[in-house]
């Protein structure tokens, strides 16, 4: 192995060079923005958690899927897969002292070991927005207006994407309502929730021999699935009224979104019921409107999980939405931005005489909070502009001798190229540069 090729980044990891970190922030500003303008607060917690933590929440099963090891303290531990379990570990020392409901944010960075594919890596970040301590639908409708707003701020509109809703208490609720035991529940949760993944071919008979459902109920589900919406379900099973209370459920939650403005964005679609068995109720899930990419974000209402890490019992709905599905989207609309480097000034010594006076004149602009930079060594003046249009200057800072000297310094500006001159006092106390 060569010495390059043992010093590699590893497969599913990501570099950010200043580009790539350009669109990254570009990402995580919209998110801040929208977060707290809908009055949520920010939060982190560590990158490394006990592996107990990730067990009580998915079981077993998901150590395959980590980066998990037993530390220098005889520890389990792993790096964090997902945000939830770490906000209900943190809220489980301190919600009891806390005003509800907590509405919190955060945008961690996430380890999973699973083989690469088109929207997933072994790592990404995700912004996770929850509301706790609220059981209403209203928590459910804003915090899915939150993240379709965040979309919406980086420019996708609702002929891009779409929000399927649905409820697993109503399909719950459906279910009990053709006669299918508890215990047969899952099976049809699974068989539902594989139907997108090419898993329509035979559902009917899975449905039946998995879940032990009749053909008749199995047609009905499938049917209402498929062509479903809010009214049919209450014209076949309205009389039920575990399933008209949860109809009711879903259509305050609609009519929520569509007060905020975004009913176009939102679509009823019982074939939503997340994999995860912590989920509790309305749940969601957005895609492009073409479906050329993996889910964009998903959540909805997981009322248990603070219990099962020793919390109060409190109801809480949230979401995760991830970097790299999203970029790949926003790349695919033509919504990535053209990567610029750009400072405010370059101060352009034009002979060592004026070096230190270039230094002077960048700290004094810097500490009026200026970005400037300089040639770290002596260069040509021709070379200094060619190093101010390469920083992306938005004005050079001449500093000439005979210039100096009458306490003057020239000011061009490199969009228009236009010069003028400026006294450098003047310069010094951040007057001047503005106008440049």
């Amino acid at each position: 192995m060569s010495e390059a090729a043992s010093v590699a980044r590893l497969p599913g990891f990501r570099d950010f060079p200043p580009e790539a970190l350009a669109d990254r922030e570009r990402i995580f500003e919209a998110w801040r923005r929208v977060s707290r303008r809908y009055g949520f607060v920010e939060y982190d917690g560590p990158p490394l958690e006990s592996l107990d933590l990730y067990i009580r929440k998915s079981g077993e099963e998901i150590v395959g899927q980590l980066y998990e090891f037993t530390d220098k303290g005889d520890r389990q531990v792993a790096l964090r897969p997902e945000m939830t379990p770490s906000l209900a570990r943190i809220l489980a020392e301190r919600s009891r002292a806390l005003p509800k409901p907590i509405r919190w944010f955060s945008i961690p960075q996430l380890f999973r070991y699973e083989r690469q594919q088109r929207g997933r890596l072994r790592e990404h970040f995700q912004w996770n927005v929850d509301v706790v301590g609220e059981a209403d639908t209203g928590a459910d409708a804003e915090v899915l207006a939150v993240g379709l707003d965040g979309l919406r701020a980086l420019g996708l509109g609702a002929e891009d994407i779409v929000a399927r809703v649905s409820d697993r208490l109503l399909l719950t609720a459906l279910l009990e309502a053709e006669d299918v035991p508890p215990g047969s529940h899952p099976a049809v949760f699974q068989v539902i929730d594989k139907l997108d993944r090419g898993g329509a071919e035979g559902a009917g008979a899975r449905l039946r021999d998995d879940a032990g459902m009749a053909a008749s109920a199995a047609d009905r589900l499938l049917d209402l699935i498929q062509e479903g919406s809010v009214e049919r379900v209450r014209s076949m099973y309205g009389d039920r009224p575990v399933v008209a209370g949860r109809l009711e459920a879903m259509t305050a939650y609609l009519s929520d979104l569509d007060a905020l403005g975004l009913g176009d964005f939102v679509q009823f679609d019982l074939g939503i019921v997340r994999g995860l068995a912590y989920y509790t109720g309305i749940v969601f899930e957005i895609f492009d409107r073409e479906r050329s990419l993996r889910a964009i974000c998903g959540g909805g209402r997981y009322d248990r999980l603070l219990e099962l890490v020793g919390g109060e019992p409190l109801p809480a709905v949230g979401f995760g939405m991830g970097d790299v599905v999203l970029a790949e989207l926003l790349e695919e609309k033509g919504l990535r931005r053209e990567y610029r480097a750009s400072i405010d000034a370059f101060v352009i010594a034009a002979s060592p005489k004026e070096h230190h006076l270039a230094l002077e004149v960048a700290a004094a602009l810097r500490a009026r909070g200026h970005d400037v930079s300089y040639a770290l060594r002596s260069h040509t003046v021709r070379k200094q502009f060619k190093m101010a249009a390469s920083a992306g200057a938005v004005a050079a800072i001449v500093l000439g001798p005979r210039e100096v000297e009458e306490g003057m310094v020239g000011v061009r500006d490199m969009r228009s190229g236009e010069e003028r001159s400026v006294a450098l006092a003047d310069l010094r106390a951040g007057r001047g540069l503005a106008d440049g």
